[in-house]
């Protein structure tokens, strides 16, 4: 082994030890339990953002955690998967409860599936004024989009 191929090596194994101290979601990968200060769920979500960032918690038995983009409509919080069944969707049709992390505050909550499609269009109005790579969800037949409300 050369020394350019061991520090490789040693570079990876360095950044897959530090990544799999971390509790929750690492960018694009999926995290375990998220840390943080419990609060009570609003019944109404009043966020100082009307869309952010946010820590997404499914499957309560062996938590798995990833981040995501929130919409914040009529006193709603909702996240959306598009069209595609992710793991964290296969994981809420599982439960339905979920933790969701804003900043470093955690959220129980319950997850409920959106089908009505005049509350998927209502929610394509904004998500699609996010950015040219928010995939409009009138453009799908199926649509994974969810509220999360109070347990």
């Amino acid at each position: 082994m050369n020394m350019h191929s061991l520090i490789r090596s040693i570079a990876v194994i360095t950044c897959c030890f530090f990544l799999s101290a971390c509790e929750g979601p690492f960018i694009f990968l999926a995290g375990g339990k998220l840390g943080g200060t419990v609060a009570e769920t609003p019944d109404t979500w009043q966020l100082p953002e009307e869309s952010g960032l946010a820590q997404l918690e499914t499957r309560p038995d062996d938590p798995y955690s990833n981040n995501f983009t929130y919409i914040q409509m009529n006193g709603g919080l909702y996240v959306y998967a598009g069209d595609t069944r992710t793991n964290w969707v296969k994981n809420i049709e599982q439960s339905p409860l979920v933790r969701v992390k804003i900043g470093e505050v955690i959220y129980e909550a319950r997850a409920v599936r959106i089908n009505d499609q005049d509350h998927i269009n209502e929610f394509a109005e904004m998500w699609i004024t996010r950015g040219p790579f928010m995939r409009d969800p009138r453009n799908f037949e199926e649509v994974w989009l969810y509220q999360l409300v109070a347990r």
